[in-house]
């Protein structure tokens, strides 16, 4: 089955309809469309909110999971997430109606939906720990090693 319908089929059994996704992802349904008849590919970060939406991960919205990929390699995001667990990054992520942006922050660990991510914001001294759904983030730089910020 294809990214797309994949796609498709979630967001039915969501019983949402391609303006409704597009809504909350924002684009435009034009955009779901394309994405659902395989003739464009979502950017990461919808990736990673549609399996939010979904309560899917995003290796299955990619394909890379279970009996349909036999061993395939892990999907970009899993990969990418594997590789900054434990680094320092620069982080912003969405939290209710704020945006955050972290001055230094550590991926502690993540399970495919959820990142535990230790951070300082922006401006302020004190060091949080937090479980923040992986839908939420909308950056994340991996940074060189060296010493917290």
């Amino acid at each position: 089955m294809s990214m797309g319908a994949r796609l498709a089929q979630e967001r039915r059994k969501q019983n949402l309809t391609q303006e409704q996704l597009a809504e909350k992802l924002g684009v435009t349904r034009q955009a779901v469309s394309r994405w659902e008849s395989d003739a464009a590919y979502p950017e990461t970060d919808k990736i990673v909110r549609m399996a939010a939406i979904f309560s899917v991960s995003c290796d299955y919205l990619l394909g890379v999971s279970g009996e349909e990929t036999g061993d395939r390699p892990p999907s970009p995001v899993t990969r990418l997430l594997r590789e900054a667990v434990g680094k320092k990054v620069l982080l912003a992520f969405y939290e209710e109606d704020d945006f955050i942006f972290c001055d230094w922050s550590r991926i502690l660990d993540f399970d495919g939906g959820w990142a535990n991510v230790e951070f300082v914001r922006e401006k302020k001294d004190k060091r949080e720990t937090r479980l923040i759904p992986l839908s939420a983030i909308r950056t994340i730089t991996i940074l060189p090693q060296g010493g917290e910020g």
